[in-house]
């Protein structure tokens, strides 16, 4: 993985780069950045500037053995760590070692994708995988090793706020008490689910959202059309996983917003609606039957979709990126139902559906339980 395939970032690049060159590497670092921001790419591209001893800003020059086993994931110094679920092919203690093959080759296919991807890659998508207390165990076994080439070992931990606790408190000792040239890059899109203790040991790095051009130029590199391809680039909004499946039309927000749509007009129907409240409690359990992390990510969606229609509503269109696919729906038309009086509550039940789905609460509750609050509040009156 070459720097020069990770997109735009060059600050963050120069400043990784710098580090390198002059020995002032820390030991423990927390790449934090929303999905599709390039946040593994780089780890990657980092990791293999520190073993492969290359310099001048570029992975090439250096060792050309080694630039060649971190390409393809096989350096014995490179480690992984990521969320897993016992599966049809790993009946229990799941951890990433017994998912390297797969690993590598998600990597490969698709560098931005994002968790829910990754568990559909090994099929675990109606699972809730993390990062254990067996996984932490390997950690400290591999880093605790001599490196095989003398030089740095590195471990990557991708999706860290997916560690449990007994993991998390492994791993800080961990960090505490780091091996001799071990870096331990530790990714992640929440910050905030990562314990202080570990956050507060870790030089944190913090990711933007990529800008609309340099996805516009990647997907066009990539042999798409121009104008898709800006169209793409905006309602991506920084995530160029997002962007690509939206080119592909394998985007996960095409079924949600089939979702949301029937979910909001359901609930506009529903007041005094005998009729309107039973496609409620149907579409309640039709999301119910997916996976937890499908339920999350829709919940997510929502929040995201009614934050846009109070923009529109506040008349800031140029903040807005998202799109209804669905002829029919117009997002304008919505945008006035959500307003001072609602927004809050709205949100508030949102979050309270995400951390029911979280703890395993039963989902076709939570969601005819949302269903019928969302009703109420999307008729509220405007001041």
């Amino acid at each position: 993985m070459l720097f020069k395939n990770v997109l735009g970032l060059e600050h963050i690049k120069n400043h990784l780069v710098t580090t390198a060159d002059t020995g002032r590497v820390a030991h423990a670092q927390l790449f934090v950045g929303p999905e599709g921001s390039g946040v593994l790419p780089m780890a990657l591209a980092y990791a293999q500037y520190l073993l492969c001893r290359n310099s001048g800003g570029e992975n090439e020059g250096g060792d050309m053995v080694c630039n060649t086993k971190c390409g393809s994931l096989m350096h014995p110094d490179l480690h992984f760590a990521f969320p897993v679920s016992n599966s049809d092919k790993v009946k229990s203690h799941a951890v990433s070692d017994h998912y390297l093959q797969e690993w590598r080759q998600f990597v490969k296919d698709q560098p931005y994708g994002n968790l829910f991807d990754w568990y559909r890659y090994i099929g675990i998508e109606k699972k809730q995988g993390q990062i254990g207390v067996d996984e932490a165990q390997d950690m400290v076994k591999k880093l605790s090793l001599k490196a095989y080439e003398g030089g740095y070992k590195v471990l990557i931990v991708w999706m860290a706020e997916k560690m449990n606790i007994s993991a998390a408190n492994k791993l800080l000792k961990l960090i505490e008490e780091p091996p001799n040239k071990t870096v331990l890059l530790l990714l992640a899109e929440e910050e905030e689910q990562i314990i202080n203790t570990i956050r507060s040991r870790c030089q944190i790095l913090n990711f933007p959202p990529l800008a609309e051009q340099a996805i516009a130029d990647a997907l066009i590199e990539r042999g798409f059309e121009q104008t898709e391809a800006y169209t793409a680039a905006q309602e991506a909004n920084g995530n160029f996983n997002k962007a690509l499946d939206l080119m592909n039309k394998d985007s996960e927000d095409l079924v949600f917003e089939r979702w949301f749509v029937q979910w909001v007009r359901s609930a506009f129907k529903a007041k005094g609606n005998k009729g309107a409240i039973q496609e409620l409690v149907l579409w309640s359990d039709e999301v119910a039957k997916t996976g937890r992390e499908v339920q999350k990510q829709f919940l997510n969606y929502c929040l995201a979709m009614m934050r846009q229609a109070l923009l529109l509503n506040y008349k800031a269109p140029e903040l807005v990126h998202a799109r209804i696919h669905l002829e029919g729906f117009d997002l304008n038309k919505f945008a006035p139902f959500v307003h001072e009086n609602n927004i809050l509550d709205i949100v508030e039940e949102l979050e309270k559906a995400i951390f029911h789905v979280e703890r395993n609460g039963n989902s076709k509750l939570i969601f005819t339980d949302l269903s019928i609050k969302l009703t109420r509040l999307l008729h509220a009156k405007a001041a």
